[in-house]
Order: C-alpha cells, then sequence, then structure tokens
C-alpha cells in the first residue's frame, strides 16, 4: 500500500483510537506484564494514542514516534493528561528514521509491525537503537497456530490491508527469528495469534 495512503488510513482512525487510550481492554494485561520492564530512557515506535504511556515509569524518559500527524496529535494529548513531561514526539515514518545508534535504554513496539511494508527492516533498525545491554518489548499479531483460524487470516487479510492498514498474517515470530534480536522470553496468546517477547540487540 502507498505510503502517503496508510497514513490517511490512520489519520481517519486517530479518534477511535484516542477513545481506547484510557481505557482497559482486553490487551491490558499484556501490555502490563511487557511494559513493567520499560526504563530509562525509552523509544516507542508507532506510538498511535499514547496508550502505554500509563504503563511506563513516571522518571521515563519517551521519545514516541508516529508517521501520522494525527496519531501522534492524540498521543500529545494523553500525554499531557497523564502529565508524562519528559516527552519527545516525532512525526516520521520509522522505517527511514534517522536515530543515534545504541541510545535507548528500552525499545518498544506494541502492534504496530502488521502495518510496515518492510517489518523485517524496521526490526533491524530496532536492535540498532536499542543500547547493547538495553530491552527490545514486542507486543504484536500475527498469522495464528491454528490452521483453521490461519486460514480465515490469509482469506481476509486484503480486506484488513484496505481497511485498516495493516496485514493480520505475517508470520511475526519468524520475522523475529532472522532479525538480529535475541529473545530471552516469549509468550503467546488467541491461538498462538498474539506475541509478547522480551527481547534483546544481537551483539
Amino acid at each position: 500500500m502507498d505510503i502517503q495512503r496508510q497514513r490517511k488510513l490512520f489519520d481517519r482512525q486517530a479518534e477511535k483510537y484516542a477513545s481506547r487510550a484510557g481505557k482497559r481492554g482486553p490487551d491490558h494485561k499484556w501490555r502490563q506484564r511487557l511494559l513493567s520492564k520499560a526504563k530509562g530512557n525509552i523509544l516507542e515506535v508507532s506510538v498511535g494514542a499514547g496508550t502505554n504511556f500509563s504503563y511506563y515509569p513516571g522518571d521515563a524518559s519517551i521519545t514516541a514516534v508516529d508517521f501520522s500527524p494525527a496519531m501522534l496529535e492524540t498521543a500529545r494529548d494523553t500525554a499531557q493528561k497523564q502529565n508524562k513531561k519528559m516527552t519527545e514526539f516525532i512525526c516520521g515514518n520509522v522505517e527511514t528514521l534517522d536515530l543515534p545508534e545504541h541510545s535507548f535504554d528500552t525499545v518498544v513496539s506494541t502492534l504496530s509491525m502488521c502495518a510496515y511494508p518492510n517489518p523485517e527492516h524496521v526490526l533491524r533498525l530496532l536492535s540498532t537503537w536499542c543500547r547493547k545491554d538495553g530491552e527490545i518489548l514486542l507486543l504484536e499479531h500475527g498469522v495464528s497456530s491454528n490452521r483453521m483460524i490461519a486460514k480465515l487470516q490469509h482469506i481476509f487479510d486484503p480486506v484488513f490491508q484496505k481497511r485498516v492498514g495493516c496485514h493480520i498474517n505475517r508470520d511475526l515470530m519468524a520475522l523475529v527469528h532472522q532479525a538480529p534480536v535475541t529473545i530471552k522470553r516469549e509468550e503467546h496468546a488467541l491461538f498462538g495469534a498474539v506475541h509478547l517477547i522480551w527481547g534483546k540487540p544481537n551483539p
């Protein structure tokens, strides 16, 4: 999908994302468990409406990135409401972003690998931006380990891509295993379609 069209799709969804930002949805327990490990200088890519902000330590320094201006504006509002003063906002395409290497203690991506045109490239960037002794935290979804569910995901993927701007049938674990990321711990839910990953950059 063309990046400009994809950006417009997410701009249109910003209000819906914002309405969910302060609510405890079904993903609350996953975010809480994963992001309790976030610390120090945090980079969050594809920040959306800032749903993760409430899970970060109060003294965290957050760099929040999103390619959707509307999404980034909702994230600013969320940060203000939660008094997250040490937050920098960058509007840009993660795939072409130029950030200092090995400069973040924690690098976070939640439910965003489904949307990138080149997720394998993004995973390499996350490893590059994370400090060598830092942590990469991923909450992502992909193709289910259940054959019937996976079949349905493959059938409906074009619809999701067109209307939502993301894929629902990517082999997320295969992408991570091929990336310069060492998995320290992993958990899976919803018939193997949701993945929580605690990792670190490969040396």
